[in-house]
């Protein structure tokens, strides 16, 4: 009876780090994904934390319009009043139900745009801007090129109707989106979930289509897009946040609505679960060869949770984030500091000490295991004694 005692208290001491230690491991997992493409990257630091197929050629859809729309913030003015078109009235696919001839601002088409995923909005905006779509095709590429800096894509219209030249890649759409979600307005519109909309022919409540926005609610969205024509499937555009974290997750050419929402919904789990964001503080000093190296803002990272890290300053000022398989995660351009004389010394910031040290971010575990097999065996000795002295 003593020794059933003894057996059931040890294992009632080591569950509970047991417990942990599977938990960890099931959240490691990598998501296997049906999209044909997609990609997540940390919103802050445009860091990959995961891929596939992400520069790949495919159709963006409705996708298109997130670049639209921050082309449209940034180039026109929100108080314009557009008048709206012929073409605009008679264009196909989602609209807004604008007519001809009907006055509206250029804010208000914005969140047609985003909200509704309205066609006619993105024909009017293009036409206002630079007076045909065929122009705004134009300026819209150089401006995605030159302001936001990708290469893989190439636009033939505002909405995302298909055409055989309208491409793009995961990888371009998630820096449009990271490049958009640094603008308030944008972010305002992208995350509305209701609006009330009042139009010449059309009175009504705009919801968002994003079902993670409203009826698949996800803890954390921030925003998302839409997307679908035949030769697309469906593709989606989704932003998260939770505390220190933002994410951005493309997915594309998806069979089904469904296995997009499943796709996106693993991967933010997976990013959730497996990654955080790490920062230095302004004022940081790193030193190499005797020449100090100062940080001039505050930095942020992104790296695996318990993940070793390592900061290698180099001659240059750059600073390089490592991880513990040896890849560089980022790189910082620190400012160079005058020496104080003969009478500088060495320094290195706490932050790279802890980076650097063998044990890591591991230390505080091991700490713990051993206390708990100590107390494990502490245990063991009390009650073989009593039991060896009633016996």
């Amino acid at each position: 009876m003593k020794k059933l005692l003894l057996i059931i208290l040890t294992i009632i001491v080591l569950n509970p780090l047991l417990g942990m230690k599977t938990f960890a491991d099931s959240d490691k997992s990598t998501p296997t994904l049906l999209s044909e493409a997609a990609i997540m990257i940390d919103a802050k630091t445009g860091s990959v934390l995961y891929q596939k197929n992400a520069d790949a050629k495919v159709y963006p859809a409705s996708l298109t319009k997130i670049a639209t729309a921050i082309y449209a913030i940034e180039t026109g003015n929100l108080e314009d009043v557009v008048t709206v078109s012929k073409k605009a009235r008679n264009t196909e696919g989602t609209r807004v139900y604008l007519e001809k001839g009907e006055q509206v601002t250029l804010k208000k088409l914005l969140q047609g745009l985003l909200i509704n995923s309205g066609n006619d909005a993105g024909v009017a905006i293009a036409e206002h801007l630079s007076g045909s779509v065929e122009q705004f095709a134009n300026d819209i590429n150089v401006y995605l090129k030159n302001v936001i800096g990708i290469q893989n894509t190439h636009y033939e219209n505002p909405h995302g109707l298909f055409d055989p030249e309208h491409v793009t890649t995961a990888e371009d759409l998630a820096k449009i989106t990271q490049y958009a979600m640094k603008n308030k307005v944008f972010r305002e519109i992208f995350g509305t979930k209701k609006l009330k909309w009042y139009g010449e022919s059309w009175d009504t409540t705009l919801y968002t289509h994003h079902k993670l926005m409203r009826e698949r609610p996800y803890k954390g969205v921030t925003g998302g897009k839409t997307g679908f024509v035949d030769q697309s499937g469906f593709t989606l555009a989704t932003t998260a946040e939770r505390k220190d974290l933002s994410l951005i997750v493309i997915t594309l050419n998806s069979n089904f609505q469904s296995e997009a929402y499943d796709d996106t919904v693993n991967l933010l789990n997976y990013g959730f679960n497996n990654f955080e964001t790490s920062t230095i503080s302004e004022g940081t000093i790193f030193t190499v060869n005797d020449q100090r190296f100062s940080v001039p803002e505050k930095l942020s990272y992104t790296n695996r949770i318990n993940g070793k890290i390592s900061k290698k300053m180099k001659k240059n000022g750059e600073l390089d984030i490592v991880n513990q398989s040896g890849d560089v995660i980022t790189t910082f351009m620190l400012d160079k500091m005058e020496k104080e004389g003969k009478s500088t010394k060495m320094t290195t910031s706490r932050n790279e000490v802890k980076g650097s040290s063998m044990l890591g971010s591991y230390f505080p575990d091991l700490i713990t295991l051993f206390l708990t097999v100590l107390i494990v065996v502490l245990l063991i000795r009390f009650f073989w004694r009593k039991f060896k002295l009633m016996n």
